[in-house]
């Protein structure tokens, strides 16, 4: 009976799947290493936090280590290293393979937009001596998880004058910070009987931005008169400026451990930057690759990456027959022979609210980074779904670099779902898989990842554009 119980404990061991805690996998030397990875992911974090400071960090170091921009018909050879920043908010990086342009590139596609709130074009009014801006929210997002907390100012002003203004307030010590009020509970008896998802509603995430009037006259509107003085002292410009800015609202929350243990990150923006963040520095550290690898950091995902920054435009397409011509090749043939890992991230199984996902295919935090077949809402709505072929080629990639991975879906089959970039690099005839570290709160003000497997995504990424 003893040996029959060995014989079945073995076979367990060997035919089914195993699922372990990352820690129990990893080393003292591993560990090390993914927590110096995941303190430099911590810094890009409070650095960039909208994808124009995202874009404009990667092509800083772009830069600083020797990548030049990307010019069509330029000579190119084995190891040169050459960028394309396209407007200021979507980056895309080569280094250059030994293997010929006509087997194909080894991409990686990441964005490095967010949820968030926007202002509106014509945002500044007063109302009952407080100033305030009117906003209008970009992506998905809980409405109420926005109010109450501290809230920082991103963007650009173009001047009348042409000139640009950066704006960056509430993350330096000493900033001010903004702030969308709620209804305190004692008050908010009829608030309460609305649906969790019409608690706050869109037109009421306003941005209180100032109470003080301006005291040397008379009249209405003093508060948005003082407002309206500081920034043109500040920044140089007049209300009419707003209508060409682009000015976000984000949490002003910096990156923190999480945990006694230290073990797992709190941000805000992991969705999609911690597997951006990831692909951009495998990138870097594979320095002389068999095939050419491209990393693109894009735009708009968060919105259906519609307009000319995001992947549903042709600047991809357009980028990677400009570098199949610098080589004398057909940029089509080049893409139907490349391999994409669409890198973004998995809803990660919550155990307060086990309900929404299947246990048997979800991602757990922990247990690597999330190979996912397919994402679409129900019947596979939207998704590009991988390849059998294409999936065990991961998989023995994954296996072969000892890389920590595990498999899951966004959701139970009727409960909802999401997308991604995949499907738009699917259609360019790409080999396309998505891959991604598992999130929990995915898309509120404050989002969790494990250290563990933001280290695995970046390894992971590293193994494919080595292979």
């Amino acid at each position: 009976m003893e040996t029959e119980k060995n014989t079945a404990a073995e076979l367990k061991e060997t035919l089914f799947a195993q699922k372990k805690h990352a820690a129990m996998r990893m080393s003292d030397a591993d560990t090390a290493e993914c927590n110096a990875f995941c303190e430099a992911y911590m810094n890009f974090m409070n650095t960039a936090k909208t994808e124009r400071e995202a874009a404009a960090f990667f092509t800083e170091k772009l830069e600083a280590k020797g990548f030049v921009p990307f010019k069509p018909g330029m000579k190119l050879n084995a190891g040169d290293k050459v960028y394309l920043n396209n407007r200021g908010k979507a980056v895309i990086l080569a280094t250059i393979g030994t293997a010929p342009i006509t087997e194909g590139v080894r991409l990686c596609a990441d964005h490095i937009d967010s949820p968030r709130i926007d202002l509106k074009q014509n945002p500044l009014y007063e109302s009952e001596e407080i100033g305030y801006f009117k906003t209008h929210y970009y992506g998905g997002i809980k409405k109420y998880q926005w109010t109450a907390i501290p809230l920082s100012l991103h963007g650009v002003i173009i001047r009348r004058d042409g000139e640009k203004v950066q704006v960056r307030i509430g993350e330096d010590a000493g900033d001010p910070v903004f702030y969308i009020t709620d209804l305190l509970p004692h008050l908010a008896t009829e608030q309460m009987k609305r649906t969790l998802a019409t608690g706050i509603k869109g037109e009421e995430l306003n941005i209180v931005v100032g109470s003080l009037p301006f005291k040397d006259d008379k009249g209405s509107e003093l508060v948005k008169l003082g407002l309206m003085k500081l920034l043109n002292e500040k920044y140089g410009i007049i209300e009419e400026d707003f209508l060409s800015a682009e000015l976000e609202i984000v949490p002003a929350f910096p990156a923190k451990d999480v945990g006694f243990d230290r073990s797992m990150i709190g941000a805000y923006g992991h969705d999609d930057r911690v597997c951006s963040y990831p692909a951009f520095a495998a990138s870097l550290d594979v320095t002389a690759p068999a095939h050419t690898s491209v990393i693109i950091l894009t735009d708009k995902e968060e919105t259906g990456s519609d307009g000319n920054t995001g992947l549903c435009s042709s600047y991809l397409k357009y980028f990677l027959m400009d570098l199949a011509e610098c080589f004398g090749a057909n940029g089509r043939h080049v893409m139907s022979a490349s391999k994409c890992l669409s890198a973004d991230v998995n809803a990660g199984f919550d155990p307060t609210f086990p309900e929404v996902l299947e246990k048997n295919n979800c991602a757990y935090l922990n247990h690597g980074v999330c190979v996912t077949k397919f994402t679409g809402a129900r019947g596979k709505s939207g998704t590009s779904d991988a390849s059998a072929e294409f999936v065990g080629e991961i998989r023995k990639i994954l296996d072969d670099a000892d890389v920590i991975w595990q498999t899951g879906e966004l959701g139970k089959v009727d409960m909802g779902g999401g997308g991604t970039v995949a499907a738009y690099i699917a259609n360019l005839d790409i080999d396309t898989i998505d891959i991604g570290v598992p999130v929990l709160s995915m898309h509120a003000p404050y989002e969790l990842v494990a250290k563990a497997d933001v280290w695995s995504a970046y390894r992971a990424f590293k193994a494919f554009l080595e292979s």
